[in-house]
């Protein structure tokens, strides 16, 4: 007796709706950088990615009202110097060495004031007037205890808490050992949970 023909499989096709996303990759640091020299879309790409977090840590070195001229100033000195990156550091590396540059140079300007306070940035379309309001007095009080620290402490904390670097690459950007790095971080919360303490303000 002859078996039965064996039927074909049935084969599913998945649908468009069964495909994974498949999410775009993001051009690096890197890659970016050895292009920007030349291809402005790959500079302003560059400017979006890192524009905001520049922004963060100079305005707590330097103040928020000063800290647009600082951010202008970094991304000037960085389209100037993309030539000469080599990429033998991390481009983030390399561009927080810059942002502090930027930095010490205003702080020394004459004249250049540190905390301008009355320039701090609002939040965009409050819900509650009155808790954007606390908001606003906090950032104001926490710039004007940030300018307390002496500066390596400041240059410190202001990496870690602002720009969310690791102890090795604030090291590697400061140029100091990691022991250091971690000491001046521990000594600046100290003194900035002393100095809002001592305002009433509850760290």
């Amino acid at each position: 007796m002859n078996d039965p023909p064996a039927s074909n499989p049935t084969v599913v096709r998945p649908s468009v709706q069964d495909l994974p996303e498949v999410s775009e990759v993001q051009p690096s640091d890197l890659h970016l950088a050895r292009l920007a020299g030349s291809d402005e879309a790959a500079f302003e790409a560059l400017v979006t990615r890192h524009a905001a977090g520049i922004h963060r840590l100079a305005a707590g070195m330097v103040g928020p009202g000063a800290a647009d001229d600082v951010v202008q100033e970094v991304f000037i000195a960085v389209h100037r110097g993309l030539k000469r990156f080599r990429g033998e550091a991390a481009f983030s590396t390399w561009l927080h060495r810059i942002t502090l540059n930027a930095c010490h140079k205003a702080l020394k300007a004459k004249g250049h004031p540190t905390v301008p306070l009355s320039h701090s940035p609002e939040p965009a379309a409050p819900h509650d007037p009155v808790h954007a309001g606390e908001q606003a007095d906090l950032r104001a009080r926490l710039a004007r205890a940030m300018q307390t620290l002496p500066a390596d402490q400041r240059e410190a904390v202001s990496l870690r808490e602002l720009s969310g670097l690791d102890y090795t690459e604030i090291a590697a950007i400061t140029g100091v050992e990691l022991g250091t790095v971690k000491s001046r971080i521990n000594r600046g919360r100290a003194a900035l949970r002393a100095y809002l303490t001592a305002a009433g303000i509850r760290p």
